[in-house]
């Protein structure tokens, strides 16, 4: 049960890791995809990180 656990907190820290990677590009000018697209995207992985990372917590408690 650990690893399932320690593998639900790596998921969702790479997720957040994108999130993040695609914030920082959407500040860069002159980036391909427009930059609603790379929010969008951010907005994604942060929520798919969050909710793993929810669930991570809840298997912890039990």
């Amino acid at each position: 049960m650990g690893g399932i656990r320690f593998g639900f907190f790596a998921l969702s820290a790479v997720l957040f890791l994108g999130a993040i990677h695609y914030l920082l590009a959407s500040q860069r000018p002159g980036s391909y995809p427009p930059k609603h697209v790379l929010r969008a995207r951010a907005t994604a992985l942060a929520g798919g990180g969050l909710v793993l990372f929810a669930f991570a917590m809840l298997l912890l408690l039990f």
